[in-house]
Order: C-alpha cells, then structure tokens, then sequence
C-alpha cells in the first residue's frame, strides 16, 4: 500500500533540533555533553522480542529489555544520563511528566536535540515531581509502523520522595503495549460505501510487559499481601481496561499524583500514555488472570496470571461487574481558583479518504502552522477548554507541567492531577494548569498517528 504524509514532521524539525544543540548547550546543568560519568546509559538498539513461544516480533529497545531498565530516582538529586543511539536514524527519548527545561524534555519541537546514529548525547537534570513517570520515544513514526511508540522503545521512570512512609508489601509494574501493528483502510473495516476515515491501526497481539497472556512466569503473590500495581498504557493508539478476576482496585494516584479521593473499582481504563497506582489486597488465593476486560484484548495476549502461594490450575477469569470509569470518581468538590485566562482549543479531523491519511486540526490548523499555539506568562493560572468535535479518541498530553481536570462534560470536578487526559468521542473536558516551567511546551494527541499527522502545538512563554 502507498501512503504519504502531507506534512511531516521530521523534515519541518530537522533544523529546529539543530537550533535546540545549542539553545541546550546554553542552558548548562539542564542539557549537558560528554561531561563525567553518567548514572545510567540507556542504549538504543534493534531487539527481537519473544513475546511467545513461535510469537517473535523484531523491534528496538532500550538496553535489550522490553520495557526498558526502571529508572528510579530520588526527588531532588540531579541524576545524568547518557542515551548511545545504535539505531540506522537519529531517535530521542521523552521524560513524560517531569518538570524539566525544555531542551532537556526530549522533544524536538520543544529544542531538545536528536541523538544521532551512532552517537551518544548526555541528559542532566533534577528529578521532580514524585511518583510514576515514563520515558519513551518521542520521534516521528509516520507511516514507518516499527518506529517510535510502534516499537518497545518505552519504561517506567520512578521518582521516588525523599520520605516514603509505604502503604504497602511490595510493587509490580506492568506496560501495556500492542504489537504487529498495520494500516488498514476503514472501507475495508466496515466494507459498503468509503467511509470518511482514511487509514487506521490495526494489531496482532498485545501483551503486559514482554509477554503474551499464558506465557512466562506468573505473577506470585502471598495470601494477606497489599500490592501496589504500577500501571502503564505504552500502546501507540489504543485504550484498555484492565480487571484482575476475583479482586478490585484501589486507586490511590493517576499519571504519578495521587488522588484527591481514593476509590476501590472493579475495571481500571487507561488511555494511552496514561498511569494508574493502585493497590490490591490479595485476599482470594487461587490463580487468576489480571488482563484486559475485552475477551478480543485478551486473546491479543494482553493479560498475566497471578498465582498465589501453594496454589495450581489453570488460571481463571471472572468478568468484571461494574466497568464504570470516570475521572471526577477521584476528584472532590473543593472550590477551583478561578483562571486569569480562559483557552478555548477545538480538535477536529480532516478526512483522507480510503487509503490515505486524516490530518488533525487545532483551532482550524495543524502542525506546524500551530507553533505557537498560545502564549503565556509565568505565573498565571490558564484553564483549557477543550472541545473533541471528532468520533476519535484523544488522551491530551501536555508536557513538562501538571494539570487539574476541573470540568467532565457538564461535571466539576477538583484534585484530579495528570498529565494526560483522555478524551472521549464528541466530548468536552476543562483543565486547569499554572504556567511555572517556562520554556516551549508541547501539547499533542499521545495516539502517534493523530500526533504525526498535525496534532500537535506549542505553548510559549512571554
């Protein structure tokens, strides 16, 4: 199939990231080069993953590991890290949902520089704020479906506070992440008359980790045990909702903050790039099935088995009762500061047609035509009201600050803090954030397609 995309990013960024070498280069502790050892090398390579036995899926990584190595760091304490980039193009790495300077964020429209073939560029800076963030590719995939967060190129990045009481025995974390990824038109999806929709995503397996469901070792857990589960979407395009049989969640933080309301759920939905911390009291020995709530997700591979001790059998699963999900469940009616400024964003598609690619607009424009987005100055509080016009999913990241939802709908909302939020088909959402990292930031869709196909602007500072 011939495809085209009709502005690429990558040929719009190449000189943008050559101007970021050296706007880092400036800024000192923030973007650093070949100074003295770093506390961890992430190296990008090309890997073959078995995800099962014959299921073998030929991707890139970091350091040979799918996710790749946890990095734990401790708020506060600068930390420097070398990426080596062993791959045939030049590639970057995101720190999602650090406060960072945006030379050193990972994302070339921001400044921060590529890491080209065959060369090693250093990052330093001082880890904040706590809880569970991710690092991930933040390159152009366009229709290449083995690059950026079509490949394994993401893990988990841990702030840890310089004082953790605990509230629980041990943790587990797990990426979601679906492989085998293909363009598919949506004519040939829904067959009769070419529908508006261009080209769409399609996969062949999934799985938690590096392994399919029914493969690699269990999970094993004691009876009495309070495990907190680290939760991540690391799928380029695509939802889930998680369920493990026999058990309920308690969510105690979203995208790495906690929650202004702890609530216990049967189903856990993560849009991509998005994070749940919950803790599950192991209360039901036996051996069960922690995966997706969709039987069709599950049969993907997506999915693992918990085996508590002196235990055996087959793995069960038991559909979940209740699959609500809502954000203002883990939010509480505390009185929201009112906005010195008011952003109204309008998201809408562009069809392609059969066989070629949509594009998205902000406010009528795509990238790069969206740079800059708006302007802020440092200081104010800024309340984002956006408006999903499309039949398409978009979980909204925006970088290197935190944001309060203050609105669902017509639902207020407070204390629910992210970094990505979701937002459904033909749906509204308000968010609250103060403008205190100055810097170009980022906002854009975290589906990769929607994000290279213009769905993306840059928010400045005066």
């Amino acid at each position: 199939m011939s495809v085209a995309i009709p502005i690429h990013r990558r040929s719009f960024l190449l000189a943008a990231g050559a101007a970021g070498a050296a706007l880092g280069a400036g800024l000192g502790a923030a973007y650093t080069q070949n100074a003295n050892v770093a506390d961890y090398t992430l190296r990008i390579a090309p890997l073959r993953l078995e995800l099962a036995p014959g299921k073998v899926i030929d991707t890139f990584g970091y350091n040979g590991t799918v996710p790749g190595p946890l990095l734990r760091l401790r708020e506060g304490r600068q930390v420097s890290i070398d990426i080596r980039n062993d791959t045939d193009i030049a590639d970057i790495i995101h720190w999602h949902g650090l406060y960072v300077p945006s030379a050193a964020d990972g994302a070339m429209e921001e400044g921060s520089p590529m890491v080209a073939s065959g060369k090693t560029e250093r990052y330093t800076f001082t880890p904040k704020p706590t809880g569970t963030r991710w690092y991930h590719s933040h390159d152009v995939a366009g229709p290449d479906l083995t690059r950026s967060l079509y490949s394994g190129m993401y893990g988990f990045l841990v702030v840890e506070p310089a004082n953790d009481p605990g509230r629980y025995d041990r943790e587990i974390l797990l990426a979601a992440h679906h492989w085998e990824p293909r363009w598919v038109s949506m004519q040939d999806i829904r067959k009769g008359p070419p529908p508006d929709n261009g080209l769409e995503v399609l996969y062949g397996s999934a799985s938690l980790n590096d392994k399919m469901l029914g493969h690699g070792e269990p999970i094993r857990v004691r009876e009495g045990e309070r495990v907190l589960f680290r939760l991540l979407n690391a799928s380029p395009t695509e939802n889930i909702s998680l369920a493990i049989a026999g058990h309920r969640f308690t969510v105690v933080a979203l995208d790495g903050n906690p929650v202004a309301t702890e609530r216990t759920i049967d189903t856990v939905f993560l849009a991509p790039a998005e994070r749940a911390d919950v803790i599950v009291a192991m209360d039901n020995p036996g051996v069960w099935i922690l995966g997706g709530v969709k039987d069709e997700d599950r049969s993907l591979g997506l999915g693992t088995v918990i085996e508590y001790a002196n235990h055996g059998g087959e793995p069960q699963w038991l559909a979940p009762t209740s699959m609500q999900w809502d954000y203002t469940f883990f939010g509480d009616d505390r009185a929201v500061p009112q906005p010195d400024y008011r952003i109204e964003l309008a998201f809408e598609k562009i069809p392609g047609g059969r066989g070629g690619y949509n594009r998205w607009t902000l406010n009528g424009k795509s990238w790069p035509d969206t740079n800059p987005l708006f302007t802020t100055e440092a200081g104010k509080r800024y309340r984002l009201v956006m408006s999903n016009k499309s039949g398409d999913n978009h979980p909204v990241h925006l970088h290197r600050h935190t944001f309060e939802i203050t609105k669902v709908g017509e639902k207020a909302t407070a204390g629910v803090m992210k970094d990505t939020v979701n937002m459904t088909r033909f749906s509204a959402v308000e968010i609250d954030f103060v403008a205190d990292d100055p810097g170009p930031t980022l906002l854009h869709c975290h589906h990769q397609d929607h994000q290279d196909e213009g769905f993306m602007g840059l928010v400045t500072y005066l």
